[in-house]
């Protein structure tokens, strides 16, 4: 799988997507009528380090990150509990080698939010990962709508 391939995927098939471009990486976010200035994250794809979030060794060659916000619960579910949130710049306090490549992953630094994490997803991880984007889209959908009102 791509980067291209993964944004392409969600914005075929997820409607009321947009891809928007900020702070060094590409994210599918729901704005279906345009009313937010973005809209509401659903999935992210980071091609390099930022400078408070390298412990994916994003320098490597060809390797990148795709990050989704998922509800607690399902966090919870798949990981156990929620980590505190890292000082400015750490990760999060868990044990997971977030550099490994082609695993479900809690995000380093936003995984005391929902966020989860693959690096170069294979074909078959990604098919594991479709059900976790149609959740990470039915959440932000709902988001948008408490937004919006």
């Amino acid at each position: 799988m791509t980067p291209d391939e993964i944004l392409k995927y969600c914005l075929e098939g997820l409607d009321g997507t947009v891809l928007v471009n900020s702070w060094g990486e590409r994210g599918i976010f729901y704005n279906p009528d345009g009313r937010l200035k973005r809209g509401i994250y659903i999935l992210t794809v980071k091609e390099k380090d930022g400078e408070h979030d390298k412990s994916s060794r994003l320098d490597r060659k060809d390797v990148y990150r795709v990050n989704l916000g998922l509800r607690k619960s399902t966090f919870t579910q798949m990981f156990g509990s929620m980590p505190k949130r890292p000082d400015k710049g750490g990760v999060v306090d868990m044990d997971y080698e977030f550099s490994s490549v082609d695993t479900l992953l809690p995000h380093p630094v936003y995984a005391w939010m929902g966020w989860i994490c693959v690096l170069n997803p294979s074909q078959e991880r990604f098919e594991e990962l479709k059900p976790l984007i149609q959740k990470a889209y039915e959440y932000a959908k709902e988001k948008y709508i408490k937004r919006k009102i």
